[in-house]
């Protein structure tokens, strides 16, 4: 449900990469209705096999440690649209973690963004949606980080955003206006499955934040909640129960298999920060938890786009220019560059086949009836080029290397490049109509769009301040007046 990825090569995942991080009620099983935790999660009781469960299905190490870091010990760069954010040490150390706070102080911080000394935290942190976790589960998170984690006597870097978003106290404002603080209650009407599913989903594993779009400020739009938006470099799709827009058309066992492997036949497959919570999280919960979310999943209201005539998952067919490529009159490029079909066979055709068919056993994927290319929004694609695919669960590690010149990318692809490529890929096995640009590409490898927001806010205080000060020179220029009409 996630589809995000870290930027130009490196390691600064967009912000909604935090969705799987506190993903802890997955195994707790306090959520009303939900199998014994042990039972359903673990197949044992013992505290400590349950603690490694919730640290697995967490996966805050996903956020909270730094490339070469130690886990927890924060420092990992998150690209936000306005700016970055590091993310902190949360380990049980007394000078840069979290060791001297109480479960009290904890349980502001995940469900009300206040940290023990009162700041508010941003919400790059999803507290939004942590919101509703239980006591219980906020307990066992609290339990596991004071004593399951090793402390490390390190500060992780300082997030300085520009101003004024380095003033936390606008959290202040920003919390009143969109943070919910009601308990989530169960529905009678629905199943003990369907309850568990949607208190994963809209809680714990924060798929909202990515599949939701934001508005001005930044707040979900909750009337059009899991209809797709941008993250980053990626684009999180629709995955409402709409046929043509949405994921209605999958299977209860395909939308399991998916969370658990990345890999949707014929349909879609998982990279970016949704590849990184497949890998580290989703594949380690139990067919329960898994069933639940698909089961709620499958229910979100649809949500149709009027430009959607047929499924993205259902464009493309098996296409190749080969043929024209060899010879004494192959297509050449006047100018000497590659042209898109050169490009796609040197460097695409030897895993996906020279038809876009893919491998027989589907390691590579088909490019036709392939989301990526089937979608109107063609950021996954320019992304999957830039970043390329990189996810290991136990069915072994699906790998595509990335061509934006990274340390271990072997080619290094020009926008340019990507846009004749792109554009290729797009006419012969994707949605016509869609079109690769190079503001397009520029935009993904700096690592997505940025906001409005600092800018506006910056008028916004000038604006303010000059009120302010020109209603102070009024007001001295009346007493002023006021005296000499005394004097006189």
């Amino acid at each position: 449900m996630r589809s995000q990825a870290k930027p130009s090569g490196a390691d600064v995942p967009s912000v909604p990469r935090l969705i799987i991080c506190l993903f802890i009620a997955v195994a707790d099983g306090s959520w009303a209705g939900a199998a014994h935790a042990g039972d359903a999660a673990t197949g044992s009781t013992e505290p400590t096999e349950r603690a490694a469960y919730l640290a697995k299905a967490a996966d805050c190490g996903a956020c909270h440690t730094a490339p070469r870091g130690k886990p927890f010990a924060g420092g990992l760069a998150i690209s936000s649209p306005v700016g970055i954010i590091y993310s902190t040490n949360i380990t049980p150390s007394a000078a840069f973690g979290i060791g001297r706070y109480t479960e009290a102080q904890f349980a502001q911080a995940v469900r009300r963004g206040i940290r023990a000394d009162g700041a508010n935290l941003y919400p790059a942190m999803p507290y939004t949606s942590y919101s509703i976790l239980t006591d219980e589960d906020v307990q066992a998170l609290y339990d596991y980080f004071m004593h399951g984690v090793a402390p490390v006597d390190s500060p992780a870097p300082r997030t300085a955003l520009p101003f004024p978003m380095s003033l936390r106290i606008s959290m202040m404002g920003w919390n009143l206006l969109f943070l919910n603080t009601e308990p989530l209650r169960r529905d009678p009407r629905e199943s003990e499955m369907w309850n568990r599913g949607r208190y994963l989903v809209e809680g714990a594993a924060h798929c909202s934040a990515c599949h939701t779009p934001r508005g001005f400020l930044m707040q979900e739009k909750t009337k059009e909640e899991f209809s797709g938006a941008p993250v980053g470099p990626w684009y999180a799709p629709n995955i409402t129960a709409d046929m043509t827009s949405g994921i209605g058309s999958w299977s209860q066992d395909e939308l399991v298999h998916y969370l658990s492997t990345g890999d949707a036949h014929h349909k879609a497959q998982a990279a970016g920060s949704m590849g990184e919570a497949v890998e580290h999280s989703f594949q380690y919960l139990s067919d329960a938890d898994l069933n639940a979310i698909a089961t709620y999943v499958r229910t979100i209201p649809a949500i149709h786009d009027p430009s959607d005539l047929r499924s993205r998952f259902a464009f493309g067919t098996a296409s190749s220019d080969l043929g024209r490529l060899r010879g004494k009159y192959g297509i050449r490029n006047q100018e000497g560059e590659p042209t898109g079909a050169q490009l796609f066979e040197g460097n695409c055709a030897s895993c996906h086949a020279p038809l876009g068919q893919g491998s027989k056993d589907g390691y590579y994927p088909s490019l036709f009836s392939n989301s990526v290319l089937g979608s109107s929004n063609p950021n996954n694609l320019i992304a999957a080029i830039l970043f390329g695919v990189n996810r290991t669960t136990r069915q072994g590690q699906a790998y595509m290397p990335g061509f934006a010149g990274g340390p271990n990318d072997l080619v290094a692809l020009s926008d340019h490049d990507i846009v004749l490529l792109g554009n290729y890929l797009l006419e012969h096995y994707g949605r016509p109509g869609v079109t690769v640009t190079a503001p397009q590409v520029a935009e993904v490898r700096r690592g997505g769009p940025s906001s409005s927001l600092v800018v506006l806010a910056r008028m916004g205080v000038a604006a303010a301040v000059t009120a302010v000060v020109l209603i102070a020179l009024l007001m001295v220029f009346r007493s002023s007046k006021r005296r000499r009409s005394a004097i006189s």
